[in-house]
């Protein structure tokens, strides 16, 4: 088993987080929380919909997530205007300042996490990467060709 990519993938996702859990601790914020501050502040995310495909989570842990960020004072939820069941999420001034915080601590734990990596292997282990998330999850419609 602990030969198996699955296994690997899955070891490396946990060392990853249990990184940036530690490195973020200095903002009283954890990787996940991190995530959908930096998605929002990203701009192309909007509504707890988009953000739970997006990080493949349930709409009641995200619900969760949301509400404690927003006790926080860093997720705002604005009914849209044409359309008052419909709840946008947007970023405080303090949840705006915190994301441009976030991102030089989280290139130092990648950093570190990869320092004995070459360009040329972080090159191939993206492409890898990317074509994994191309080819989708068993419950995608398959592609065509």
């Amino acid at each position: 088993m602990e030969d198996s990519v699955g296994y690997l993938l899955a070891r490396s996702r946990a060392l990853l987080a249990k990184s940036l859990d530690a490195a973020l601790l200095e903002f009283d914020i954890t990787h996940t929380q991190a995530g959908v501050v930096l998605l929002l502040a990203s701009g192309k995310y909007a509504t707890a919909a988009e953000l739970v495909r997006e990080i493949y989570t349930d709409a009641a842990s995200m619900t969760r997530m949301l509400d404690r960020l927003q006790k926080r004072g860093l997720v705002e939820r604005v009914q849209h205007a044409g359309d008052r069941r419909q709840v946008r999420l947007q970023l405080t001034v303090e949840g705006k300042a915190l994301a441009t915080r976030m991102p030089p601590v989280i290139t130092a734990v990648l950093n570190t996490q990869f320092a004995d990596f070459s360009p040329e292997e972080i090159g191939f282990l993206k492409s890898l990467l990317r074509k994994m998330l191309h080819a989708g999850s068993p419950g995608d419609t398959p592609r065509a060709g």
